[in-house]
């Protein structure tokens, strides 16, 4: 007999367009998902879940976007809580960015390293998959 405790994982997958629109709908799949699996809307977790959707989705439409091709969102819940956007567009690989001071963007990124315990970008053919996990 396995004496291994293994926490159960769940996993929800949507695609959405490459669109603002669609990167909108993705945060609200995200918070609607997470309430469904017992992280209430409102929480903190469900909150900064949001805040990383929005951003990576925002970003996945803005820098990633492929003419006829949508992204998709990417949820699993296990022992951590791990986020992630892939989009179509080859290469563009998000950096860590350094803003200027008086800049109007490029501080999302640093938003999604303060928040999340961990996130990256992993290559997904045809294009890339930017993560981001919370939890303990």
């Amino acid at each position: 007999m396995n004496s291994q405790i293994t926490t159960p994982t769940v996993e929800f997958v949507r695609r959405f367009s490459s669109t603002r629109r669609g990167a909108s709908s993705a945060r609200r799949l995200a918070v609607g998902q997470l309430d469904a699996w017992g992280v209430p809307q409102g929480s903190e977790c469900s909150d900064t879940a949001a805040l990383i959707v929005a951003e990576l989705a925002a970003n996945a439409v803005l820098h990633g976007h492929v003419p006829g091709h949508a992204c998709e969102l990417r949820l699993v819940l296990g022992t951590v809580l791990r986020i992630e956007v892939t989009d179509t567009r080859p290469g563009r690989r998000p950096l860590r960015p350094e803003p200027a001071g008086d800049a109007e963007s490029g501080r999302g990124l640093l938003l999604v390293e303060a928040l999340a315990k961990a996130w990256g970008v992993a290559e997904r053919p045809p294009g890339k998959t930017v993560w981001a996990e919370l939890g303990p």
